[in-house]
């Protein structure tokens, strides 16, 4: 998509997960912000953030003077570690590399809350709740990607919007029954402290997948050569049907997502669930038929205040892109 004649690019905005490096260029044209000339770089196939960009906007042949950039990670300093990939920057050097005048960092999940907004009905998978509700804060933002992310949205269209992020994925996991408690045990075993993330990502669903073939033996989770299956093959053995262990990992990876995400909710004093994240989008149908919303009202007496939550999916393709901009845009404002 090419922006208007004459029109400059108002930003270079970026998501950075752990596994891709997402890339666009936005403009001030009224409506929901364009995102022109977007790209997808494995985050593998450069040393840093600095290169990723760089290399983008070499490629793009453009130099636009601000920039807004998603990272999976906390922000509140100047110094930013990626939680999930090996890379760390300066923001004030990184905006003065890349010839910035000025350089806006966000976490990544709270781009996703700035999205919400800007969303259409095409743009969501309703899974509970009126498909024509429109968007009233406080809305919880939760999904399983690379990581796990979970941020706040609140405010409304009239008052407008504002976004809480936080770290609500590292919370401690909470099993329910045999079964989580064996996988809880399993990956305690591994890695000391069993925390959300540990369960409700693309490595989590590895890592259930392995305790539930384990069948209880400790040791295998201490063994690190022997290799967890990749998340994607087990969503598709799970979807194929022949594949008990796949299927029962992908059904306890729903329920404890909709324990997680009633937890959230329930936080949050939320009207609206919004799941995001590249992992939940692929089976969606899979979501609907497992234990979810029966997890997710398993609250005892707050079953009933959950039960008025609308609960969808995020279908769009990049929402951390479209949040950064639409960051900007409010930040302009």
């Amino acid at each position: 998509m090419a922006s208007a004649p004459g029109r400059q690019p108002l930003a270079m905005v970026a998501d950075i997960g752990g596994t891709n490096a997402r890339f666009a260029l936005s403009d001030d044209r009224p409506g929901p912000p364009p995102l022109l000339r977007p790209a997808s770089l494995p985050c593998a196939g450069f040393a840093s953030l600095q290169h990723a960009a760089e290399n983008y906007l070499t490629t793009v042949g453009a130099r636009p003077a601000r920039a807004a950039i998603a990272v999976a990670s906390p922000v509140g300093g100047d110094e930013i570690r990626l939680t999930n990939r090996a890379w760390s920057f300066s923001r004030s050097e990184l905006r003065q590399r890349l010839g910035l005048e000025s350089l806006d960092v966000l976490n990544d999940f709270g781009a996703v809350a700035w999205s919400l907004p800007a969303l259409g009905a095409a743009d969501t998978e309703t899974l509970h709740g009126a498909i024509d509700a429109s968007l009233c804060g406080p809305v919880t933002v939760i999904g399983p990607g690379t990581g796990l992310g979970i941020a706040l949205l609140t405010g409304s269209v009239e008052c407008g919007w504002q976004v809480v992020e936080t770290e609500g994925g590292h919370v401690s996991f909470a099993p329910q029954g045999d079964e989580e408690q064996a996988i809880a045990r399993w990956i305690g075993a591994r890695f000391g402290r069993v925390s959300n993330e540990r369960l409700l990502s693309g490595t989590g669903l590895s890592h259930i997948d392995g305790a539930l073939a384990a069948d209880g033996d400790l040791a295998s989770a201490l063994d690190r050569s022997a290799p967890l299956r990749d998340p994607a093959a087990i969503v598709e053995a799970a979807l194929g049907g022949h594949d008990l262990t796949a299927r029962r990992a992908l059904a306890r990876f729903c329920a404890v997502l909709g324990s997680v995400a009633g937890d959230a909710a329930l936080l949050h004093g939320a009207h609206t669930v919004m799941i995001g994240g590249g992992i939940v989008p692929r089976f969606i149908p899979f979501l609907r038929s497992s234990a979810f919303r029966e997890r997710f009202l398993a609250k005892g007496r707050m079953a009933a205040r959950l039960e008025s939550v609308t609960i969808r999916v995020i279908t769009h393709a990049a929402p951390g892109l479209l949040g950064a901009a639409m960051f900007l845009r409010s930040a302009a404002g």
